[in-house]
């Protein structure tokens, strides 16, 4: 584990909520604009108080106790102000094992949701029952630096449709109009209920297209049949975690 902590999600659909985060290690993926350390480390940091943004040190691991007391604690300390919890990484489930012992557990405190880059299905199938929201990655080649793992995208989709998710996009300057198109595509036939998040990519702590640049974007996918919401990192212009 490397983070416990409370803020507002910056992201996505839930995008206000306040939320418990847990940032978990590793990642098999190396995407060009990630801007999260998710090294694995002797220590993770827990938040002291609810949105202190003062950290203590728990060595790893850490045990499921230990996170479900901080946890109930957050919850009395500030009752009715957190809408959910969300697994973040990295790539949270590199951890599925884990995972399979605690959400039922952590569930039972707030609904979860899984933020995930979208490419490893099995371990997504064994969650299901404890997932509340699926918020799903589609890398794009133009931004990751790497080619889009459309396979595992298509069958990771077709099981997160069956809960309540969306599908985030980051575009940046050279997303091609043609990556756009095969992701709404996709987004059609595996979860034509899911909406599709645009999220320009930040550089320089700006903004990295024009706003002409991202309404072309939408009328793209927007003319193929999807839901789509053009949404920016808005934690990191609030200053939040």
């Amino acid at each position: 584990m490397l983070e416990l902590f409370s803020s507002v999600q910056g992201e996505g659909l839930l995008i206000g909520c306040r939320q418990i985060f847990l940032r978990l290690a590793g990642c098999n993926l190396c995407c060009a604009y990630c801007d999260t350390d998710f090294a694995p480390s002797a220590h993770c940091r827990v938040e002291q108080q609810p949105g202190s943004g003062q950290f203590v040190l728990w060595p790893n691991p850490v045990a499921l106790p230990m996170v479900l007391g901080q946890i109930r604690d957050w919850l009395q300390q500030a009752p009715g102000a957190h809408h959910s919890l969300a697994l973040t990484g990295g790539e949270p489930l590199l951890h599925g094992a884990l995972l399979r012992d605690w959400l039922p557990q952590l569930r039972g405190l707030l609904p979860v949701q899984l933020e995930t880059n979208g490419t490893l299905p099995q371990a997504l199938a064994e969650l299901l029952p404890w997932l509340d929201f699926v918020a799903m990655d589609i890398k794009l080649a133009s931004q990751t630096g790497v080619p889009t793992p459309w396979a595992a995208h298509d069958e990771f989709l077709r099981l997160a449709a069956q809960r309540c998710c969306w599908v985030k996009l980051v575009v940046g300057p050279g997303t091609a109009t043609t990556e756009l198109e095969q992701a709404a595509a996709l987004v059609v036939q595996r979860a034509p209920a899911a909406t599709l998040v645009l999220q320009p990519r930040t550089l320089d702590h700006r903004c990295s297209l024009s706003a002409a640049e991202l309404l072309a974007m939408q009328t793209v996918v927007a003319g193929l049949g999807v839901e789509v919401r053009v949404i920016g990192q808005m934690h990191r212009y609030l200053g939040m975690l």
